[in-house]
């Protein structure tokens, strides 16, 4: 696992807010010569530090301009039940985000679609359905004045 110092720091910053940077714009950027900076960025890929690359989707301008947070409370609180719920959500193009959570449900999601009436066909037909599902909570996202997701 290579240090994470002041330099490296930097080169995770730049690259988190634009992961098209060429190697010498990274390079001049941090106070790198080209060939250290090259260096630095292929350890950080090799050990995993930076797991990749992706473009940054606008969800409005991709037809999915309503987005929402779920959380959702399981009816078992077994192995089994949440395997089974993983399943279910990883084959859901609506939600682009699923994670395991602590405290009074188990987990959180970010669910994108085109407009309320195809998520709510979502909520009903298709996570409401589901047997391991115990509560559903919706909070609709009204505007993002900060989202450093890349």
């Amino acid at each position: 696992m290579p240090k994470i110092d002041a330099i490296n720091e930097r080169i995770l910053h730049e690259l988190a807010r634009d992961g098209r940077l060429s190697n010498l714009q990274l390079a001049d950027r941090v106070g790198l010569s080209p060939s250290a900076c090259l260096r630095r960025v292929q350890e950080l890929e090799r050990t995993g530090v930076i797991k990749g690359y992706r473009a940054v989707l606008d969800p409005e301008k991709t037809g999915r301009g309503f987005v929402a947070y779920v959380t959702v409370g399981l009816s078992a609180h077994t192995k089994a039940a949440q395997e089974a719920f993983e399943r279910a959500v990883s084959r859901a193009p609506e939600v682009r985000e699923c994670h395991n959570i602590t405290g009074t449900v188990e987990y959180l999601l970010r669910v994108e679609a085109a407009d309320l009436a195809a998520y709510k066909h979502w909520h009903t037909e298709i996570l409401g359905v589901l047997p391991q599902v115990r509560a559903i909570t919706t909070f609709v996202v009204m505007g993002s004045p900060k989202d450093d997701r890349a």
